[in-house]
Formats: C-alpha cells, structure tokens, sequence
C-alpha cells in the first residue's frame, strides 16, 4: 500500500488584475470582457518551473527527514532546459545526496497527474518519491490564455504506507486528442475551438475515464466527498459531477478567481489545497485531463490532523501583492523587449566546471561551521573567518537556506542593472551564525529596513543571452506569515 506522506505548493507573490489585461487590449479584443475579473498569479522575473518547483517541496519538506528521498521526479511543460536534466536542479537545490534517481516528466496538461500516479505505484519496496509539478506558460498578447493561465507549483512526498492520503489506485485512458499544441521550439500554444474541446474532450473523454475509473474503484459516485478537476474551462467540474452522478456540493474551488490555471501543475495545486482542510475518511477522486485522462483516488486518513505544509495553498495566496502593470507583466514573460541599456551589456556565460566543483555552495546554499569554534561561514573555505583563532581544516558543511535571516545592512541601487529596479541588495545575518551579501526579491520598500526578517529562496540569477544558460542562485524575499 502506499500514500501520500506530505503535501506543500508554491504560488508567486504578484497577482495580475485581469482588468488590466482587459483595459490594454480591449481596443483589439473586447471580447476579452467576459474573463476580466479576478486575478492570476504571475511568476516574477526570476522565478520559473524550476524555482518554483524547489519552493513547493521546500513547502512539503518542512520538518520532514530528506535523508529517506530516493528519487525526485519533476512534471511541467514549460521546463526551462531541454538537455539538462530539470529534476537534477532541484535536487541540487534541496541539498539531497547524490544517490537520488531523478526525471523530468512532459508532453501534456496531465503530466503531474500521470507523474504521481507513476510514483504512487511504483513506491513499494523503497524510499520516498519527491514528486514535483510546475508552469509557467506563455500566452500571446490578448489571448484568452493570458487571463487564464497561472503561475503555480505543487510537492508530494509518496512512499510506502497509507500516510495522510491512502492511494487507492488510478485509472487512465489516452487517446491524441488535440485541443490544443505547442511544437518544439515554439513559445506559444496553438489552441482549437473551445466548444468543441468542452464537447468531444471534457464531456465524452473526461466523463468516460470518471465513469470507468468508479467501475474499476468499485466505488459509488455518492461515495465521493471531493472532486478536483484541472481543467482550465468554467463548469467544467460542475459538468462532468453531473454526468458521473456526484454531488455538486463537492466539486472543489478551481482556484480560477485567485490564481488562474497552473496548467500541468493544477490538478495537484488542488488536491494540496484540499488536503488542507480534508477530514478523515473522505475519498479524493483527482482528475488530469490532456490527450485523455487520469482519474486517482485517494482517502484521507488519521494522520491528516498532523501534516501541515510550512505555508500551503492558502499561506501563499494571502501573500498576494496586487500588480496592475501589465507591461511589467509583459517585459517580464519576454513578450516585450525593452531597451536594458549599456549597463545590461555584460557577459553571463557560465563556468560550468566551478559551479560543478561548487554546486553545494551555489544550488545549494551550504556553507561552513567551525568544528573548534562553531564559527559560520559562507562560502567554505580550508581557514576558518574566527579572528582570534583561524583555524584550517576543521570546517564541516553547514546548510543555511533553511535557516532564517534577518537583514544587517541594505541598498536600494537605481543605477545598477535589474529587470525590476531598483535592485535591493545588502548584508543579511543567519540565525545561528553567518553572514553573506544577498541580493532581496519580492520586495517592497515597506517591507525592507534593518533588522527585518527573511526567508532565503532559489531565484534565477541572470541569464545567457548567448547560449541561454540559466544561472540559479539564494536570495533573500521578506519573510511570509506560516500557517
């Protein structure tokens, strides 16, 4: 048997107001109207699948024993690296061994779904599966996409035992349905008639895996108490319960008004938003949809009472920051280049063998803690920082990106190069010991001020405008509210 044994998500800070989005293109697009209301996350600038996926399982992680990991598994469509291993990445970025098996899981709006089901069924006879899913998709200018994608990512740790959610099995049916595609190389999708998406996809293919999957359950439909369907089409649940025979009192929040559809990543952005106020006892009937379906059932066990994300869905939806500037929006999606200017001209090509040799430092965040003296330092190196006794050689690896910080110094630097002037840095203290210059994102001038507190996160860097190498590195963010 196996389950869930812990559950987080990430959702970015920057909430875009759909009526901005409307207000710049109803010229060309009024037909946009119907969809301007409400919300949806936007990643920032140095945010994409990767980062998010690393604060989703940070999320789950909390508390948890990362020693038992076997095998990470990572599922998105919009991966920033085609040749190199995403799931690696991560890995590096949660400081696991290296005797981790990883994979990078695509090709359809339901490869999280297809992805945990995998890692729920293969969990027997070993360790825990770190099973990941982000997006973060591109839309054209004045396209519905643009209203109805989110930005988003889930975590699920699944091993052996019934955990908080007891897998009671899955059902898939595949079929080449194409409601819509992206060919490799192109930014955007090519999207089919929605009517006939909702007709021929959600209400015949859809409907048949749930009906199937109640036959294969031999489970009744009045038997469910949640349904989580990740379909980015309003009443699409509430169709599809009908059809089946559950209850339309149990269709879950979509999450559409708040955050927009996270694409791949959805169905579990749900199903962690459930397992947050889910009771013991209840039966979670899961649906993936993309070129067919999975249907997963899962029930809710004793446990629940006990696992809490650090911050959950609900912990990261009410660290919104409202944003109504769409051209921000668009500069940071890369739909509109700006003119960076001379100070933006600098090469960022990589040294791939020095962040081999430093890849703990650098994705990881680990630094170095004086066995004589308990002096903290980043980054290691052979003679110890303590002024009155440097010694050399006594240092072990001391990770930090879990610890808190609170800032020491600061500079709002206006001059300086930032895709999102002006560019905070500053002297940030660990708790426990140690310091190091950090860069600070997803920050407001109210938030920044000595002696604040923050929270380390694995952002983007900079970017290779050459050869399109992404550079992953901490910063610092103003520390979030934890349930």
């Amino acid at each position: 048997m196996a389950g869930i044994l812990a559950f987080g998500a990430y959702v970015p800070r920057m909430r875009l107001q759909r009526s901005a989005i409307y207000a710049a293109n109803r010229w060309f697009a009024p037909g946009l109207r119907s969809l301007a209301h409400g919300e949806r996350a936007i990643a920032n600038w140095d945010e994409d699948s990767i980062t998010m996926a690393v604060e989703a399982a940070r999320d789950c992680l909390d508390g948890q024993q990362r020693g038992d990991i076997e095998a990470v598994m990572i599922a998105s469509t919009t991966l920033p690296y085609a040749d190199r291993q995403n799931a690696g990445i991560v890995k590096e970025a949660l400081n696991l061994a290296d005797a981790v098996s990883a994979l990078d899981v695509g090709g359809s709006q339901r490869a999280g779904t297809s992805m945990l089901a995998q890692a729920l069924r293969g969990a027997s006879g070993r360790g825990a599966t770190l099973a990941l899913a982000a997006d973060r998709r591109r839309a054209r200018p004045a396209s519905e996409g643009e209203l109805v994608h989110g930005d988003a990512a889930a975590a699920f740790l699944v091993g052996e035992g019934d955990g908080i959610a007891r897998f009671l099995g899955s059902h898939s049916v595949t079929a080449d349905f194409v409601d819509h595609y992206r060919a490799a190389g192109e930014l955007h999708d090519y999207e089919w008639e929605t009517r006939w998406v909702r007709e021929q996809g959600h209400a015949r293919l859809a409907s048949a895996a749930i009906a199937g999957a109640l036959e294969k359950f031999a489970i009744g439909a009045e038997q469910i108490d949640h349904l989580v369907v990740g379909i980015p089409a309003r009443g699409a649940g509430l169709a599809l319960a009908k059809k089946a025979g559950i209850r339309a009192e149990v269709v879950c929040d979509d999450l559409a008004a708040v955050l927009g559809n996270a694409g791949a990543a959805h169905p579990l952005v749900m199903l962690a938003h459930v397992l947050e106020t889910a009771a013991p006892g209840q039966k979670i009937l899961v649906v993936g949809f993309g070129q067919g379906a999975d249907i997963l059932l899962f029930e809710v066990t004793d446990a629940i009472a006990k696992a809490k994300p650090l911050h959950g869905v609900s912990g990261w939806l009410e660290r919104a920051a409202k944003e109504e500037n769409y051209l921000k929006y668009l500069a940071f999606t890369g739909e509109l280049r700006l003119e960076l200017g001379k100070r933006a001209e600098f090469s960022q090509r990589p040294v791939l063998t020095a962040l081999y040799r430093n890849r703990k430092a650098v994705l990881g965040l680990v630094g170095a803690r004086c066995t004589r003296t308990g002096t903290v330092q980043f980054p290691r190196s052979e003679i110890s920082v303590n002024q009155n006794d440097p010694a050399v050689g006594t240092q072990e690896d001391y990770p930090l990106a879990e610890r808190a910080v609170r800032i020491l110094t600061y500079t709002a630097d206006s001059l300086t190069y930032t895709p999102d002037p002006p560019n905070y840095y500053g002297m940030v203290e660990f708790d426990g010991g140690g310091r190091m210059l950090a860069e600070f994102t997803d920050a407001d001038p109210d938030a920044i001020a000595v002696g604040a507190p923050m929270r380390m996160m694995f952002r983007i860097k900079a970017q290779d405008g050459d050869t399109g190498f992404t550079k992953y590195f901490w910063k610092a963010v103003p520390a979030a509210r934890s349930n």
